[in-house]
């Protein structure tokens, strides 16, 4: 078997059959679409009920499952795929936690066809969060499917009793064995997790996260298949797909391929930038955080999802941050409507479209931009839990306020969290003041440390310099897909540049801008959501499906090819031509 130096402890080996499989751990899709699958004793969840939730949520996070979104019904299926999985801790080398990997080999693996999907978690999610892409996909086509977490995750270390989360998803003691975080500190308060918290600034290694998740699979199939080893990437094409950070996570990977691994590499709406070639997603974030409230009280976006409350009228919160932002002398205007106009005309004159922003209201009326901007500015310089930028710090809630965890919901955190608090029984304090914005305290904080100069903010920027993705090979196939009204990673920042200086230096990647496409599909079964939409899914899975045509039938892959004439989906159910693919 080639070597795994990599792998820190031993490699687990499950079996999955039998109403457990590998892609929707016995749940078929009416269970994925249904109630979280129940746990026979809350507290002591076993190891098998555990998986089961993790692969669950992770679909419930990425997938539109709603009654409207026609998944299984217009595009996509969940079969049933007996198998093995193989999972183990990696380390990059000086890297102070362990990346999770996990390889999913089908019984029905393809040896006439020898292939290898590997992929990251979308987000900060935990190990199965690429499954409704990657996992479908790949198991669906008689691949094995190798998963990075990329060093984020919800292994969530809890200082009120010192436990943190063990390979098999179980609650653990700290010292009685590996976990998938250990904080350096030997003492703290509230909860810390990977991602933030590490010490290792994460997502600069994505790239060799990928690629290692890819050598642990080649590895993972001579031991599944010994009389067929070895599995190289000559005689096994390997795939790289992420979507979101995931996208991002093979990007870079696709840069930093020097062995020629990959075959070919499909993106869906990936975090990415170079200097000089789009923006740092940390940098428009908390421009976001601070400009976006105030500018979604312009009347124009009075009938964005989610821009005006229950009752129609502007968010509270949002008329106070147009007030503060005119008391720092940021917007000239008096009058409200003024400054609304001011904001929306500043945000629209560094690259934020209407379509943008509009899909943007989402994320603002769900605090998205203060919690990501937190724990990335945490990850980004090196911060512990308990020495957090801008005052901010993460605690278990009880009743709405900071307090100890029950062990119910400790026990929870692996399987149902998304990576990043608040959420799952963990909230994020501080950053705050009684003023009539409390939340601006913190958000200019955050911003200051992009827009500042001292030592704070210079370790911020070296770290975020580090992000930057390179070159990849001249003859490598690529497709990078993004939604035309993406709100969160907004194509103007990412994927248009980035494909613009791709070929610029000789390279030929597929572009796709999808019409009424936006970053969530989760979110398409939201009320006033999913009519304005169609989901991004179908166009990934037809990327990967040209993609297999071109690697295992020969089809020429082609130049170009044009963009889907989509439809949104309005009241009704989605219908196979609203997608334009056929």
């Amino acid at each position: 078997m080639q070597g795994i130096d990599f792998v820190q402890g031993g490699v687990s080996v499950t079996t999955h059959r039998d109403h457990d499989d590998l892609l929707s751990a016995g749940l078929g899709l009416a269970g994925l679409k249904g109630q979280l699958a129940p746990f026979a004793d809350p507290q002591r969840p076993t190891v098998p009920e555990l998986r089961r939730r993790a692969i669950q949520t992770s679909w419930k996070g990425i997938a539109d499952l709603g009654p409207l979104g026609g998944y299984g019904v217009v595009y996509g299926a969940v079969p049933d795929v007996p198998g093995r999985e193989y999972q183990a801790f990696a380390k990059i080398p000086g890297a102070h936690a362990p990346h999770r990997v996990l390889m999913q080999v089908p019984d029905q693996f393809d040896n006439t066809r020898r292939c290898l999907v590997v992929t990251a978690s979308s987000g900060s999610r935990g190990i199965y969060g690429a499954m409704a892409l990657a996992g479908v996909w790949g198991l669906s086509h008689g691949c094995a499917v190798a998963y990075t977490d990329k060093g984020a995750g919800s292994g969530y270390f809890d200082f009120s009793d010192d436990s943190g989360v063990a390979l098999d998803g179980a609650r653990a003691k700290r010292g009685t064995a590996m976990l998938e975080f250990e904080p350096s500190a030997s003492k703290g308060e509230g909860v810390a997790f990977k991602h933030a918290h590490s010490g290792d600034n994460p997502e600069a290694d994505w790239g060799q996260h990928v690629l290692q998740a890819a050598r642990f699979g080649l590895a993972m199939l001579d031991r599944a298949f010994p009389d067929q080893a070895p599995f190289t990437p000559q005689n096994t094409k390997i795939i790289a797909t992420g979507l979101s950070n995931g996208g991002g996570a093979v990007l870079q990977a696709a840069g930093l391929d020097d062995e020629h691994m990959l075959a070919g590499v499909v993106a869906l709406e990936p975090n990415v930038h170079t200097p000089g070639h789009g923006r740092a997603f940390y940098d428009y974030m908390t421009e976001a955080a601070m400009w976006l409230p105030c500018a979604l009280v312009d009347a124009r976006f009075a009938s964005a999802p989610f821009a005006r409350d229950a009752h129609g009228a502007v968010h509270a919160s949002w008329l106070a941050r147009c007030a503060s932002l005119h008391a720092q002398g940021l917007l000239k205007a008096s009058a409200l409507d003024a400054q609304a106009a001011e904001a929306y005309e500043y945000l629209r004159s560094i690259g934020w479209t209407d379509q943008a922003m509009a899909t943007a209201a989402s994320s603002t009326a769900f605090d998205l931009w203060r919690v990501l901007g937190a724990a990335y500015a945490s990850a980004y310089v090196r911060r512990s839990a308990n020495d957090m930028p801008c005052g901010y710090r993460y605690e278990a809630v009880v009743n709405g306020k900071p307090g100890g965890a029950d062990a119910a919901t400790r026990a929870s955190w692996w399987s149902d969290a998304s990576g990043i608090p608040p959420g799952n029984g963990v909230g994020l304090f501080g950053g705050t003041d009684d003023s009539a914005d409390p939340q601006l305290l913190g958000v200019a904080c955050l911003r200051r440390l992009w827009t500042g100069d001292d030592a704070h903010a210079r370790a911020l920027h070296a770290s975020i310099s580090a992000l930057a993705a390179q070159l990849p090979r001249q003859d490598l196939p690529m497709w990078v897909l993004h939604g035309a009204d993406d709100g969160l990673l907004p194509t103007a920042f990412t994927s248009e540049p980035y494909v613009a200086w791709l070929r610029v230096e000789g390279r030929q990647p597929l572009y796709w801008k999808v019409p009424h496409a936006q970053h969530f599909d989760a979110f398409l079964a939201l009320p006033g959501f999913g009519e304005k939409h169609v989901p991004l899914l179908p166009y990934g899975y037809a990327a990967l499906d040209r993609l297999w045509a071109h690697l295992y039938q020969g089809q020429p892959w082609p130049a170009d090819l044009p963009v889907p004439v989509t439809t949104p989906r309005g009241a009704g159910a989605l219908q196979p031509q609203m997608l334009g693919l056929h």
